[in-house]
């Protein structure tokens, strides 16, 4: 049973944001000033399932290293926008390539920027760190915090809703 109030076999469809949502909103920064981030291997296990069982996935980020679109196309993820200082315009971009409307959208944010996409799809969602005025504004409040498997819990309960959590070979194996 999911700890999510609605109805998850709507949804076809995750966006996540990076800092504070799959990755600690505390970053160490390389020698050469470059942000480095840490991130949660359940949570690249839940990804990569997701996108074999046929979830479309997104990043939307204001970051713009190179790392992460490196850790997340590995991970089977192809639409990753980086960069992104309005993040709206281009999750409708990214929606309307995949023909989908916002009540089968999930959004994971946690932070000031992401509150109008938030505000938007059918379902959001923030980690259990998120700014205050995320938490007031999502459905659904991880129980983790951010880079800690926020990304799993969701994606897990969205799967076990479709029935595709551990449902063939694929979720054996990476």
């Amino acid at each position: 049973m999911s700890s999510i109030n609605y109805d998850l076999k709507q949804i076809k469809a995750i966006a996540f944001d990076v800092d504070g949502v799959l990755s600690p909103f505390t970053i160490p920064l390389s020698s050469e000033g470059e942000p480095l981030r840490m991130v949660s291997i359940k949570d690249g296990y839940a990804l990569q399932l997701a996108v074999k069982c046929g979830l479309h996935l997104s990043i939307i980020t204001g970051g713009n290293t190179h790392g992460v679109k490196v850790r997340f196309s590995s991970l089977g993820i192809q639409d990753i926008y980086m960069g992104a200082s309005h993040k709206l315009p281009v999750l409708k971009e990214w929606m309307a390539k995949h023909d989908l409307k916002p009540e089968e959208v999930a959004y994971v944010g946690d932070d000031i920027p992401d509150l109008r996409v938030l505000r938007y799809v059918g379902l959001s969602c923030c980690p259990y760190d998120a700014a205050s005025e995320v938490r007031s504004t999502c459905r659904y409040i991880s129980r983790f915090t951010g880079g800690y498997g926020v990304g799993r819990d969701i994606i897990e309960q969205v799967l076990k809703a479709h029935g595709k959590w551990m449902s063939d070979n694929d979720a054996f194996g990476w």
